[in-house]
């Protein structure tokens, strides 16, 4: 008689790697995030989707699993894993392994600036450095003034274009207290995204969903600041997407022959949108040198990250005409 397949067997996939792991063999936390890091690396993952590398994608994963926050890995790194952690955690590790989806929609989960937001395929996994700017060029300077914009606090109007799942529209109500946030994207499903994560946050009296192609649904409405991540891979750049990357929705990415597309539509457009004071502030990734070769009148100012160099610009409004 045939021997039953024991349940873990059947959840990692009978005869895998994953599920053959003696029990036992592994025992903490530390032990299965070095065994995730290992398997990433054998299988050539692309990391590029919240975590930049295959240990921080093994700390997401593992902690994921175990409800907590990446930032608890320390204090239970030695901490041991019960038997029905250890299936949920292998399950985890070989379906990323096997399925190449990014791990944000293997959990549902991503974090920015250490809030975490609902996704799943119906949005690009959001790894924008807007977040991170709004804090270090958007805020109190360290000389006690303000940079770029001025005083958070009096910031009244903020538009995010192409908000897919509306984090960096959440990241922009949290950080200028103040604000009414208007976001867009031309996608019903990712706005439906959007929706959850404004509501789980509590925002829904602050933060406004539009549906619409750039500034068309807004009449003549006027920020103070707009920010943007728009799709920006060129047609050379969407050919040679990894797999991680064709698990998202292509409309997240294709910017065009020369990824520029959405850009110069939202640089001629803005300067209507915007006060007097105020500013763009729009990602473009890697496209710097085609922009500024197509628009060298343009004083763009470009503002680094803790991983990014010159893929960020912003521009004031006196500057846009």
């Amino acid at each position: 008689m045939a021997k039953p397949v024991k349940p873990a067997a059947r959840r990692a996939g009978a005869g895998s790697k994953f599920a053959k792991v003696a029990r036992g063999e592994l025992l903490t936390l530390l032990d299965f995030v070095r065994f995730a890091v290992s398997r990433f690396v054998e299988a050539k993952l692309v990391f590029a989707h919240g975590t930049t590398d295959p240990v921080a994608e093994a700390a997401f994963l593992v902690c994921e699993a175990l409800h907590l926050h990446p930032d608890q890995l320390d204090t239970f790194a030695a901490a041991r894993v019960t038997a029905a952690e250890a299936k949920a955690i292998l399950d985890l590790i070989e379906r990323r392994v096997r399925t190449r989806k990014p791990a944000a929609y293997l959990v549902n989960k991503i974090y920015m600036r250490g809030v975490p937001f609902y996704v799943d395929e119906r949005v690009i996994v959001p790894r924008s450095f807007i977040g991170e700017i709004l804090d270090s060029h958007l805020g109190a300077g360290e000389d006690g003034g303000y940079a770029l914009l001025g005083d958070p606090a009096e910031v009244e109007h903020v538009l995010d274009l192409c908000t897919g799942s509306g984090c960096l529209a959440i990241l922009a109500a949290r950080h200028f207290p103040n604000a009414q946030v208007d976001a867009v994207d031309i996608s019903k499903d990712a706005l439906a995204v959007a929706a959850r994560n404004v509501s789980e946050h509590g925002l829904e009296e602050r933060v406004k969903l539009h549906r619409g192609n750039l500034f068309a649904p807004l009449g003549d409405m006027r920020y103070d600041l707009i920010i943007s991540n728009p799709p920006y891979v060129d047609a050379e750049g969407m050919a040679a997407l990894p797999l991680e990357c064709r698990a998202e929705p292509k409309l997240a990415f294709d910017g065009g022959a020369d990824g520029l597309d959405l850009v110069r539509r939202i640089l001629n457009e803005a300067g209507t949108h915007l006060t007097p004071q105020g500013g763009l502030l729009c990602e473009i990734g890697r496209g710097r040198e085609r922009l500024e070769a197509a628009c060298p009148q343009l004083p763009l100012l470009w503002l680094d990250s803790e991983d990014s160099e010159g893929e960020v610009f912003w521009i004031a409004a006196a500057d846009l005409g």
